[in-house]
């Protein structure tokens, strides 16, 4: 059974490459590599001792995208591709609108044509924007605080509307709440070709040399000491959630929402000592200005993924930063 992964060379993408392999499915990676290197496929299949397609390109490319499903016989897709992050969306809003709103409708076109009516979406927590109570749950209102939040939103609905049309679709939206960590083999991770713009990888990079010190934005939220509280997923426990929701839309129709994470939420400054206590490395930060559409507190309710996927996220918060700085420690500048 052969299963297209968009932006599977990315740093999600390639983890669920992993879990997809060794579970047996043929997988087929579509990835312009913007945002990630083709190095991580070789190490997949290294990791897996499976081969796999890559076909570098982008969704915004309808030619080379429906020559994908002419050449192979696809039975689902799962769609990670996407610009992901919220401050740079805010600087350059019609990029994100762009790229992950046109990018998703063409690749719904053509899937439609080819008659692919299978799909998992990576959506993302940012959809809730400020929840006015946590944990969230899935049917908590929807009011994304920044772009990139808004293009997910937007995709959500879309996707909604097909099933409306046709409901010979099966769709699974994930809702992401925070990757972080590596696979335990070391070999891949998160590698931004930018300067990073989450915590871990800032973390990693102050702890390895690459950054001089971490930021901090705010510490004056209502929280227990004033940073941010987010809710951190190993990247594999959400890897393995698409491969969950992926055993699902293969069997059933309907469109479902679920949440990816742990339920338990930590603090900036927590992280930070928690790294400092599995690695023994100290990591010297300064405190800055709130960051533009972030919010105080966000951790999920995943009891719905646990009770309707069977999926509970098992690795904690300790696993997360020791296969983090494993990885950073190993690949100080990434696949390079």
């Amino acid at each position: 059974m052969a299963i297209l992964i968009t932006g599977g060379a990315g740093y999600i993408g390639s983890h669920t490459c992993v879990e997809l392999l060794n579970a047996g499915y043929e997988v087929i990676v579509l990835d312009s590599l913007s945002n990630s290197k083709a190095e991580s496929l070789k190490r997949v299949k290294e990791i897996t001792g499976k081969e796999l397609k890559f076909y570098k390109t982008d969704l915004l490319n309808r030619r080379e995208l429906e020559m994908v499903f002419i050449e192979n016989h696809i039975d689902a897709v799962i769609h990670i591709a996407g610009l992901k992050a919220v401050s740079e969306s805010i600087k350059v809003p019609l990029r994100y609108y762009h790229n992950n709103i046109i990018g998703t409708l063409i690749l719904c076109e053509v899937m439609q044509k080819y008659g692919v009516k299978k799909i998992v979406f990576s959506s993302s927590a940012t959809v809730y924007g400020v929840p006015k109570r946590v944990p969230i749950s899935e049917n908590f209102p929807l009011r994304a605080t920044n772009p990139y939040g808004r293009t997910k939103l937007m995709i959500e609905e879309m996707l909604r509307d097909l099933y409306v049309a046709d409901n010979s679709w099966s769709i699974s939206i994930l809702r992401y709440f925070n990757p972080v960590g590596a696979h335990p083999s070391r070999r891949i991770g998160e590698d931004p070709n930018s300067v990073p713009k989450n915590l871990m990888t800032n973390i990693t990079q102050v702890a390895v040399g690459k950054l001089k010190e971490l930021m901090v934005f705010g510490n004056d939220y209502p929280t227990v000491d004033g940073t941010g509280v987010r809710d951190y997923i190993h990247v594999v426990d959400l890897a393995i959630g698409h491969l969950k929701a992926l055993e699902k839309v293969l069997e059933t129709t309907g469109v479902d929402v679920y949440n990816l994470g742990t339920g338990i939420g930590y603090s900036v400054l927590q992280i930070i000592s928690i790294f400092e206590k599995v690695t023994g490395v100290k990591i010297p930060y300064k405190i800055v200005e709130r960051r533009s559409g972030d919010v105080a507190i966000c951790y999920a309710d995943p009891t719905k993924a646990k009770k309707e996927l069977g999926w509970v996220a098992k690795r904690e918060i300790e696993e997360m930063c020791a296969d983090s700085w494993g990885w950073q420690l190993n690949n100080p500048n990434g696949y390079e």
